[in-house]
């Protein structure tokens, strides 16, 4: 069965990922008409796959992609700011051993060994303090404090290290919980007159005239057809698909598919710093703390030549992670230590690099004017989403007759509207406000709703008034909330997406919860004089 809508959005974009989510929440905020569509939950694919950071990428300074570091770097500050609940300053912590070698291939190490054969393999002392020297001066003067030497022998995140690690440097970047950072974003684009639709595929999209005609399925198998005159391809992975495939377009433009897996253990220290890791195969990888009892490992750099639906963390990768973590921390780290893992592809614009590592992580705009206008998205990374939908804006603005200028900048997202060191006060604020809420519960709700939480919590004088405890602090109110703002429609969306409350519940625990999700599916779908 097909129906058709009569009026014309401004823009469909296809993709709820961060980069969907990103230009849809700028476009609404401009004044277009836009329409969102997402084929299964938002962030469901490489969005809620990375490494959670905002950062500048420091590594990418061996490949010489000094533009891409300044960008991200000057984003990370006036993102953090714009969503405080859900990001926060982290220092990383970059432990140097004088004697490790590294058979990394880079520009810079090329250069090096060319300079100073007798180095070869080695990143001297000097050369990491002038990556870091250039980092903080790319970056700026800004809230983030600068590098500065630790002795291990004496500093506390020593402790968890191998005893031949004395030296380090320190520097800062940013923490992020990605997949909230879409939702938000998609939310805000709600709240700015956008219409989001997820679990709507499209199938089809054709030019007819000075608009596209865009074909999506929906869950339930029946299909639907809007219209739009412009159209943008955030397909993230499979933007590749969508343009040869769905739009059934010709491009020499293709997407690189790297796989990009992580893993969590149980705790590896008991500080608040991340650490910033070096492999003697020239990779990195972080080690960061995770939902207070866990630490996140990643992340591998692999060819996916598989589709991007079948991406998953092999035993290989989660054996060379071990076995990379191990190389630092005073305790091994095996394959009983990890609790849960997962992996992202990674859409890479296709520079034609000779390895995945190389790949370039700036993204690329493709515009289309042969009839109503068509932008696809290649690449991209979190730190510079907001950038890339401000380009995105200007490139497709003038064929859509856009009237604002840039404004996000300033704009911080849903819950996110207070200073980022004033989090203690929320915290302590709501617990006043709510007395049964633990220290935990109050930090768990400020950091995922901020300011919200207080709406979330509304009326609530004890914990039976906010309905059935479903475990880890999940009650029935806060599935309400999911549905209701955060487009949440199973267990899955609830626990691996809108949180990571997967790794505090039980398998019974997650079942009653989707039981629960398919009942309100149910109750929602009776005719309005049948509901409850």
């Amino acid at each position: 069965m097909t129906g058709q809508d009569t009026e014309t959005a401004d823009l469909i974009i296809i993709g709820g990922g961060i980069n969907g989510a990103g230009i849809a929440r700028d476009a609404a905020g401009r004044g277009l008409r836009v329409v969102l569509a997402e084929k299964g939950d938002l962030a469901q694919g490489t969005s809620s796959a990375s490494t959670k950071l905002f950062h500048g990428g420091l590594r990418y300074l061996e490949f010489f992609e000094f533009g891409l570091v300044r960008k991200a770097l000057a984003e990370r500050e006036v993102l953090l700011r714009a969503m405080p609940h859900i990001a926060w300053p982290m220092r990383f912590v970059l432990p140097y051993h004088p004697n490790m070698r590294f058979a990394g291939d880079t520009p810079t190490s090329r250069l090096l060994a060319r300079v100073m054969p007798w180095m070869k393999g080695r990143r001297p002392a000097w050369l990491i303090r002038a990556g870091l020297f250039l980092y903080d001066r790319l970056a700026g003067r800004g809230i983030l404090p600068g590098t500065r030497s630790l002795d291990l022998a004496r500093d506390p995140a020593g402790r968890a290290l191998r005893p031949e690690f004395r030296k380090a440097y320190e520097y800062s970047d940013c923490w992020v919980d990605d997949s909230r950072l879409v939702v938000l974003n998609a939310r805000d684009a709600v709240q700015r007159g956008a219409e989001v639709l997820t679990r709507h595929e499209v199938i089809a999209a054709e030019r007819h005239g000075d608009h596209w005609a865009v074909t999506l399925r929906r869950a339930d198998g029946r299909t639907i057809i809007r219209r739009a005159r412009g159209l943008v391809n955030a397909g993230g992975p499979w933007v590749g698909e969508i343009l040869t495939g769905t739009l059934r377009l010709n491009s020499r433009e293709k997407v690189r598919l790297v796989r990009g897996s992580h893993i969590v253990t149980r705790r590896l220290f008991d500080h608040d710093k991340a650490y910033f890791l070096q492999g003697e195969d020239g990779r990195i990888i972080f080690a960061i703390p995770y939902e207070n009892d866990f630490t996140l490992i990643g992340t591998t750099d692999q060819e996916h030549e598989g589709t991007a639906s079948s991406v998953r963390c092999t035993e290989a990768e989660r054996d060379y992670l071990c076995a990379f973590a191990s190389r630092y921390f005073r305790e091994d780290v095996t394959a009983q230590d990890v609790v849960w893992s997962y992996s992202g592809v990674r859409p890479l614009y296709d520079d034609g690099a000779t390895s995945a590592t190389a790949a370039t992580r700036d993204y690329v705009l493709s515009l289309d004017t042969a009839g109503p206008v068509l932008l696809n998205v290649f690449g991209g990374k979190i730190t510079t989403y907001r950038r890339l939908a401000e380009q995105a804006l200007a490139r497709i603005g003038p064929h859509l007759s856009v009237q604002g200028g840039d404004w996000t900048a300033g704009a911080p997202l849903p819950g996110g509207d207070f200073d980022h060191d004033k989090v203690s006060g929320l915290i302590a604020g709501l617990q006043a406000e709510h007395a049964f809420l633990t220290d935990d519960w109050a930090r768990r709700l400020v950091r995922a709703y901020g300011t919200e939480a207080h709406d979330l919590l509304e009326g609530a004088k004890e914990a039976a008034d906010l309905g059935r405890d479903f475990g880890a602090t999940l009650t029935e109110a806060e599935l309400r909330w999911l549905r209701a703002h955060e487009f949440a429609r199973t267990a899955e969306d609830v626990v691996w997406r809108r949180s990571k409350l997967g790794l505090q519940l039980t398998q019974d625990q997650i079942a009653a919860i989707e039981a629960w999700m398919q009942a309100q599916d149910a109750e929602e779908a009776k005719p309005e004089g049948e509901k409850a």
